[in-house]
């Protein structure tokens, strides 16, 4: 009776292929058993209590430079080997789990965004009677301008909630998120402009105008990016927008170079 098992048997055994025991053979994991007089290897009982041991720390994620050194260690050293791994592996899961977290939160992107700020919103949509579609826009609006003036973010932020304590600027913006659903030719547009325009005159700290975009060579590129974005969908709102632009460019303030200083 021949003793042991052949490289297949023995891979079948311990649930991996016979390509990862010649694997492990050439990292110096396993040692290669002697061959049988018929010329074939035979793996015997520690060899399979090696090759099963190999396995299941290499699954549990040790890299195989270092799975030698742990199977060779005494017991003390072995169990505090084992007990790194399980510390790592923990550590592994954590990240993971605040991954999958991020991932649902990205969902309504309140992982770009500072609870502060989301907080905020909730309140105005709420206040304001937003659509999830209003909802979805400004969020997008803020995601935009973090991602192109971070520097400027917290400012504008705070900036525009003093704006809102004031029932003449807060009425501004209530009737500037109405006006998405108006015709581009309504009337209304024009007056609202005024309107806007003639109160960011008087406030300039109001306008939609981050820091730092001023001192920034594609300070244009970057506001037009903020200004219009979803423009297509709302043709009131890009009326309204030029409108405005084109009242404060005739009052001498180019959006894209000054400064708010209110």
């Amino acid at each position: 009776m021949t003793d042991g098992v052949t490289i297949g048997q023995a891979a079948a055994f311990a649930g991996v292929t016979v390509k990862t025991v010649r694997h492990y053979h050439r990292h110096g994991l396993i040692a290669e058993p002697r061959r049988d007089n018929s010329g074939y290897r035979r793996y015997g009982s520690a060899d399979l209590l090696r090759l099963v041991q190999a396995r299941t720390l290499a699954a549990a994620g040790v890299p195989l430079a270092e799975i030698g050194a742990i199977l060779d260690a005494d017991p003390d050293r072995f169990a505090t080997a084992l007990a790194d791994v399980e510390r790592r592996l923990n550590e592994r899961i954590d990240d993971l789990i605040a991954r999958r977290d991020m991932l649902h939160r990205l969902a309504d992107d309140r992982a770009l965004l500072p609870d502060r700020v989301l907080a905020k919103l909730d309140e105005v949509a709420a206040d304001f009677g937003f659509t999830p579609d209003d909802v979805a826009m400004a969020r997008e609006g803020l995601v935009l301008l973090r991602a192109l003036l971070p520097e400027g973010f917290d400012d504008y932020i705070s900036r525009v909630e003093r704006g809102l304590d004031d029932p003449r600027y807060r009425s501004l913006i209530r009737r500037m998120w109405r006006a998405a659903e108006w015709k581009p030719d309504d009337p209304r547009v024009d007056e609202l402009a005024a309107a806007m325009a003639d109160h960011y005159l008087a406030h300039p700290s109001l306008l939609p105008v981050p820091a730092g975009l001023h001192a920034r060579t594609d300070g244009a590129i970057r506001y037009n990016l903020l200004a219009h974005h979803r423009e297509e969908q709302k043709p009131a709102w890009a009326r309204l927008n030029a409108l405005v632009e084109a009242h404060l460019r005739s009052a001498g303030f180019d959006i894209t170079k000054q400064t708010p200083t209110d």
